[in-house]
């Protein structure tokens, strides 16, 4: 049982790197090569990481009217805080996937860019093209590791978002709301820091664009 399941797992990856190879040859067949795939990946990871940070202000400016409730229906301010946080989960989601998406035509281009370096005949072109492979890749290592240090400061914000949507849920009361006061401060330090990280890769992504292209 052990051994199908992964023959299973090895036919499912064979599959999804077969149909990956199909995508981006397509692509090629009409002039789009990797490497504009990739600056565009890493423009739609740069956008979500953009709209992330400002889903995630958002949800900090809800969480301070909250704290400051001088009275309406408990139950809307529920709902509010709900919303933000669910609107925060997907805006994670979609960082982490434009990420994965950047890490996969990124792979694909550089062991396309490896193994072409063997076909030149001329020493000195080859020389030159795999010094700017090695710079290339040092670029790129610098961009994925802030993508994915500022997609880490994500978790806990999502974490510290649901517990406190969820107490709420259950106590639909002034003293919820006063309980929650002594929470906002943590959070607010905690988004203002996935904020920060976020800059930073989106710093990093124009680097990596503008490197790419020769500006």
């Amino acid at each position: 049982m052990k051994k199908l399941l992964i023959v299973q797992v090895i036919l499912i990856l064979a599959a999804c790197q077969t149909a990956q190879k199909a995508y981006y040859s397509a692509w090629e067949t009409v002039g789009v090569e990797k490497r504009d795939i990739l600056v565009d990946r890493v423009e739609d990871a740069k956008e979500s990481q953009e709209d992330a940070q400002q889903q995630f202000s958002s949800a900090l400016d809800e969480f301070s009217q909250l704290i400051n409730f001088d009275g309406g229906e408990f139950q809307s301010v529920y709902e509010q805080l709900k919303d933000q946080y669910e609107a925060s989960e997907d805006s994670a989601e979609a960082v982490t996937n434009r990420i994965d998406k950047v890490e996969s035509v990124a792979e694909a281009l550089f062991d396309e860019w490896q193994e072409e370096l063997e076909a030149y005949t001329n020493t000195t072109l080859k020389r030159d093209s795999q010094m700017k492979l090695k710079e290339t890749q040092r670029n790129y290592k610098s961009l994925v590791s802030a993508m994915r240090k500022a997609e880490s400061k994500m978790a806990p914000v999502l974490s510290a978002l649901k517990d406190n949507v969820l107490y709420l849920k259950h106590n639909l009361n002034a003293s919820a709301i006063g309980a929650l006061q002594g929470e906002f401060s943590g959070i607010k330090k905690e988004i203002n820091q996935l904020v920060s990280e976020m800059n930073t890769a989106i710093s990093e992504s124009n680097k990596f664009i503008s490197s790419i292209q020769g500006e």
